[in-house]
């Protein structure tokens, strides 16, 4: 199967490429882009054109996608596996995108008491096990812009976390990489995010990643990517993880 679909892969990318100006439409104000050197970021592109291929974008509630903003989706997705390959998002087989914020009804949540509640819940962006990503296009726009905000790498961090079939925040390490180091580093800065918004304590990184690890290792994703060298000046541990994890190193030369 593999070798089939490397076959189909290098055909599509000997006969197609993403057009230059819908590439530069997509791209515009994603300063991520701007660290890539030449050889990276043409691989990124093929990738994202391999993505848009082998997934279904699918535009929900009145949405009209332009080719621009499905290429914009597919490089957001694809840079946190730029060195990993978009084989690991191999359970994704569509995307769904709305315009705005979207509403999951009647949604089953249960409390530190162990109480269920069942209401309405608002989400910009949400992955299922084994399903689709949804995305809101609202929040698409707004990723990746160096403001430390990217829903596509947040959402897509939690496919990653899921290939070892656990949402726990580790996604499966590599063999070089050391499964206590990645703990530490981890525990440490959760459990201090935890105690800090307990406390009512303004914190750098959005307090939504202290709901429980999984969160806090798709927001520090996002972070990563988008903010890199202050997330490195911040939590060292952490992002030498990531960087060890990702085979990328974003802050470097900043």
């Amino acid at each position: 199967m593999s070798l089939l679909r490397n076959w189909r892969r290098r055909r599509l990318l000997a006969r197609e490429s993403i057009p230059d100006s819908t590439w530069a439409d997509a791209v515009a104000g994603l300063p991520a882009l701007d660290r890539l050197e030449g050889a990276a970021r043409e691989r990124l592109r093929e990738q994202a054109l391999v993505f848009l291929h082998e997934k279904t974008l699918v535009p929900a509630g009145g949405l009209a996608l332009t080719d621009a903003m499905r290429v914009r989706i597919a490089v957001l997705a694809c840079l946190p596996v730029l060195e990993l390959g978009v084989d690991c998002y191999d359970d994704v087989l569509s995307v769904v995108v709305y315009p705005d914020e979207f509403i999951v009804p009647e949604r089953e949540i249960v409390d530190e008491a162990g109480v269920v509640h069942v209401g309405d819940d608002v989400l910009s962006g949400e992955a299922w096990e084994q399903g689709p990503v949804v995305l809101s296009w609202k929040d698409v726009e707004a990723s990746g812009i160096g403001e430390g905000f990217n829903v596509v790498a947040h959402e897509f961090a939690h496919k990653l976390d899921l290939l070892d079939g656990a949402f726990d925040g580790m996604p499966p390490l590599h063999r070089e990489m050391r499964a206590r180091d990645w703990i530490a580093a981890f525990q440490s800065a959760y459990d201090d995010l935890v105690k800090r918004v307990e406390r009512g304590q303004k914190t750098w990184i959005d307090p939504y990643a202290a709901e429980e690890p999984a969160e806090f290792f798709a927001v520090c994703t996002e972070l990563f990517f988008d903010v890199p060298a202050e997330f490195r000046r911040r939590y060292p541990a952490v992002y030498a993880q990531l960087a060890a994890f990702f085979r990328q190193d974003p802050a470097q030369g900043d």
